[in-house]
């Protein structure tokens, strides 16, 4: 239906070089040429088949350059369509073969002959249009006088009016002769869309803006357009004109794509996806999918929109360490969102982990044994790998490379690499994966775990052995060594069976410092304390995201406390994951374990596994106690240092003493904090901003 004429002055008329846009009247495509030109078009569409390249017999007219120019074809005086008029030169191409041929063709052009021939160079162009999803084709038929015919040169141009096409709409032109002597010109153009549809910032969030008369019904659709699956509509309503409508920043994603169209029977639709390179849409696209991975060995990432990205298996070892890549010998595989994939493997293991990795990093992983295969395994990965001739080799991946079984290293591997070979070929071993190239096979290690603890038992039994001799020998003075002695023994197995790992936001100088003095004043507990201020070198090797991926594990598997510490920047993270946040994201530091860890700790507590696991604290003066997000608050929450006897409590867990040696123990805390609380919190008007009173510190509301 052709498009208002109202509807195209707002689309066109704020131009001032399409104000003059010429109007073509009348249904009817037409064809005009140069003066000395004769041309003709041919009724109805043609095929659109350039067909094979053939050799010119001689001098051929053949379209040498396309040019466009929009019209207005008008059937009323307010009823026009877009039209896009095209304009095809020509020129003379090739030579005679035989000199006489061209004597012949001269002498029959001769006005001076008493009976001239009316001889003349004829072609047939093709002029192919193509706007998704329509194609159309039309056939030009094209004389030139024989006196025009030099080699080489331009004879002129034709001129067709011409194709309708839709505001906004990317045409394509291609331009040709048949039979065809050359290759085919082509020629893409974006048509104007509609400028009353605009798209601003306010802030941080985004406007858009439809300025249209009052009277104007239109209908607005917000909708993802994803490369791979049908469009997903997400928003939709149909309005008057003028509006304004914001948008969250937070729902900016790479292919929210906006579309708007005057509520008319058969009206067009004007789309633009205008958010495709905003930093804040790709940023969004990441912290919304999700990696799942489903029974049996099926995984899928669900995202909003296409991610330009790679998913790899890999090997995490019991021992902590990044997950080792098994590529080669499997390969790397493009991700297909929302789509079920299966793992190229025979068998699960709960150590087999996918990631998903840009050119710039790894985005995400998740491991199987998150999921129903149970906790890692002490398993040693075998790479198989078969020659032409069945020639095979094996050797374990490890951290340092993939060490040959049969080796001199001095890795763990190569010191069982015989009674590894001897698993394999005795079926002791599972294997994962088999191809003609090769195969992988996953091989306890429990056994050769207890051999090493027998021998260390039978150690432990010939010093209890020479110690009772020493007591028998000499009672009174091996009295009190003994007793010093049980007493560590109890001291070690109570830090042994309490683990703790101490997350926090690095606001500034001062509170690491106040972090640094807890994590020490813990450690002099039976409690054994990792924070990442300890392992800066392990950060800058493993990364953030690695770091805390191995010290979690270790420390829920050995039954530890997860300890989140809550100061004005943590509380402002949390809320920035949680989408909750009015200012823009801050830039983290390469040590920053706490916003590297927020992508496995919400998860947790969303889904209701955090209670037994985490524990919650922040301190008295920097902090009000309703700051903390209430998401968090499903775990028990303590004030520092008013409420110590309690925090230290759950901490120690099982192994808490009683209450007066509990208090004794936090009143021992407090003493070791207070240097660092009076340094902290200075009073006003002293030097230096204080714990969290930086420039980037403060609750975001």
């Amino acid at each position: 239906m052709p498009v208002p004429w109202f509807l195209l002055s707002l689309a066109l008329g704020r131009n001032p070089v399409v104000l003059s846009l010429e109007r073509v009247v009348g249904p009817q495509d037409t064809a005009r040429c140069s003066p000395g030109l004769s041309c003709h078009l041919w009724d109805g569409d043609v095929l659109c088949l350039p067909g094979s390249l053939v050799s010119a017999p001689g001098p051929v007219l053949v379209p040498t350059r396309l040019q466009t120019e929009l019209v207005l074809r008008c059937h009323e005086e307010t009823d026009c369509d877009l039209c896009v008029r095209v304009a095809v030169h020509l020129a003379v191409h090739g030579y005679w073969e035989d000199p006489e041929d061209e004597e012949k063709f001269r002498r029959a052009a001769d006005p001076e002959l008493e009976e001239p021939r009316n001889a003349s160079l004829q072609a047939h162009i093709v002029l192919s249009f193509q706007a998704y999803p329509t194609a159309h084709c039309v056939l030009l038929e094209v004389q030139v006088p024989a006196a025009l015919v030099q080699p080489g040169q331009s004879v002129g141009s034709i001129v067709f009016d011409c194709f309708e096409a839709a505001l906004g709409a990317e045409v394509q032109i291609w331009s040709y002769t048949q039979p065809r002597y050359q290759k085919e010109l082509n020629l893409t153009q974006q048509l104007p869309a509609l400028p009353w549809l605009n798209v601003s910032a306010d802030g941080e969030d985004v406007r858009l803006v439809l300025d249209v008369s009052e009277e104007q019904r239109f209908g607005l659709s917000l909708y993802w357009n994803q490369d791979q699956g049908p469009i997903k509509p997400w928003w939709h309503s149909n309005l008057t004109g003028p509006q304004t409508i914001t948008l969250n920043h937070t729902d900016l994603v790479p292919c929210l794509c906006i579309q708007v169209w005057p509520l008319e029977p058969d009206s067009v639709r004007t789309s633009i996806c205008p958010f495709r390179e905003d930093p804040r849409a790709h940023r969004n696209l990441w912290r919304a999918a999700r990696l799942q991975l489903l029974p049996s060995r099926g995984w899928r990432l669900d995202a909003p929109c296409s991610l330009p990205a790679e998913a790899t298996l890999c090997w995490q070892a019991l021992d902590g360490g990044p997950c080792l890549p098994l590529v080669p010998p499997l390969p790397r595989e493009n991700v297909t969102v929302n789509k079920v994939l299966e793992f190229p493997l025979r068998k699960g293991h709960p150590n087999v982990c996918v990631q998903v990795s840009t050119w710039e990093k790894l985005q995400m992983q998740e491991c199987l044994w998150a999921d129903s295969l149970g906790p890692l395994k002490d398993d040693m990965l075998l790479v198989e790998t078969r020659g032409p001739q069945d020639n095979g080799s094996l050797c374990a991946l490890e951290p340092s490379g993939c060490t040959p079984l049969l080796s001199r290293a001095s890795t763990r591997a190569a010191r069982l690499g015989e009674q590894l070979l001897q698993d394999v070929q005795s079926g002791q071993c599972l294997q994962l994966w088999d191809s003609d190239l090769g195969a992988l096979w996953a091989c306890p290690m429990d056994k050769y775990i207890h051999q090493r603890w027998a021998l260390v038992w039978l150690a432990c039994l010939l010093l209890a052995a020479v110690l009772f001799l020493l007591l028998l020998l000499k009672m009174n003075p091996v009295k009190g060594w003994l007793r010093l002695l049980k007493e560590n023994i109890r001291a070690g197995a109570a830090s042994r069976s309490r683990a703790a790992l101490l997350l926090y936001s690095a606001d500034d100088a001062s509170f690491e410092r106040l972090v640094g003095a807890l994590a020490s004043a813990l450690c002099q507990l039976p409690l054994r304390v990792a924070v990442d201020l300890w392992s800066r070198r392990d950060l800058s090797a493993q990364g953030a995201l690695a770091w805390f991926h191995a010290q979690r594990r270790q420390t829920l598997q050995e039954g530890g406390v997860v300890v989140l510490l809550f100061s004005p920047g943590a509380v402002a993270l949390c809320r920035e994951w949680l989408q909750d946040a009015t200012s823009a994201p801050r830039a983290h530091g390469p040590h920053d374990a706490f916003a590297a860890s927020l992508s496995c700790v919400l998860p947790d507590f969303l889904q209701g596994r955090a209670p037994g696991r985490y524990v919650g604290a922040y301190f008295d003066k920097l902090l009000p106690a309703d700051a903390v997000p209430a998401l968090f608050r499903s775990v028990p929450v303590f004030s520092l240092p008013s409420q110590l006897p309690d925090f230290l409590g759950i901490l120690q867990g099982p192994t808490a003493p009683r209450s007066r040696r509990l208090a004794e123990r936090a009143e021992q805390v407090s003493r070791a904090l207070q240097p660092a609380l009076d340094s902290c919190f200075r009073p006003p008007g002293a030097l230096g901003t204080g714990c969290g009173m930086g420039p980037e510190a403060g609750v975001r509301t």
